[in-house]
């Protein structure tokens, strides 16, 4: 049997690191930002709302709070300037701020369905090259992109969902493939992460209500949405060095939901 080189721990670990995250002020972002500090990393949790980040950075001295309007061009740029000023480096982005636009696209103006795409696939593929333009790491093997996208980019949620914010999602995923296949000698990986209905701010509507909670229940072979923690080992191993031949990929976490 071959000998394992290093303990399996170390390979989730992020011990040095510098890592950000968009959308961090709530839900499943503020929950990525605690995950990647608690393996080690130094995190830079960005989103609008300076208290919740506060609040958040509280929690874990390795959390840095950044106010940052993902939809602003100066304010990526100065998101991850603060990240290599602070810390002189950035290892793993988690894309993670996203704006959900209207269910019925007939209620979706097309100034809206610009508006959408504007934070959820072209701030994404900005901050990405902002990454991938920083010095390398000798310490590292890769440089991590995640971007956060959904089921709704896989398959339709009709009667639920948007016509922008599915096709954001699905444009992440073609987004990562292209970004991972010209990015990959330069030791850059990009993955999606794929979450199914999570239980979080955005969705807090959607499973308050009975009826769309059961939909919810109906559509999952596990009958039930995700809950906090879930994610956990999936963006855990798509940061760390336990996914290092691994880019380009969608790691899809939804209960079963796509599988049917």
């Amino acid at each position: 049997m071959t000998a394992v080189a290093e303990p399996l721990t170390e390979l989730f670990s992020l011990r040095g690191r510098t890592a950000v995250v968009t959308g961090a002020s709530s839900g499943l972002g503020a929950r990525f930002a605690v995950v990647l500090a608690s393996a080690g990393a130094t995190v830079f949790a960005a989103a609008r709302r300076l208290e919740k980040l506060k609040e958040l950075a509280d929690t874990d001295p390795r959390i840095h709070p950044v106010v940052c309007d993902v939809s602003r061009e100066e304010d990526r740029v100065r998101l991850i300037t603060t990240a290599l000023d602070e810390t002189g480096r950035a290892d793993v982005l988690v894309n993670n701020a996203g704006a959900p636009g209207a269910v019925r696209a007939e209620d979706e103006s097309a100034g809206d369905f610009a508006d959408v795409l504007a934070v959820n696939l072209v701030a994404p593929f900005h901050l990405a090259r902002l990454l991938a333009e920083t010095p390398a790491q000798v310490s590292v093997r890769t440089r991590s992109v995640v971007n956060v996208s959904s089921v709704l980019g896989l398959v339709s949620g009709a009667p639920l969902g948007g016509a922008a914010y599915a096709a954001s999602k699905a444009g992440l995923i073609g987004l990562t493939r292209e970004l991972a296949g010209q990015w990959g000698e330069s030791g850059v990986r990009v993955n999606s992460l794929a979450p199914g209905w999570f239980h979080s701010e955005m969705t807090e509507e959607l499973f308050a209500d009975a009826r769309s909670r059961r939909w919810v229940e109906r559509g999952t072979m596990l009958g039930r949405g995700g809950e906090q923690g879930e994610l956990d080992g999936a963006l855990l191993f798509l940061a760390s060095d336990a996914s290092s031949y691994c880019t380009g990929q969608v790691l899809t976490v939804d209960g079963g939901w796509t599988a049917r």
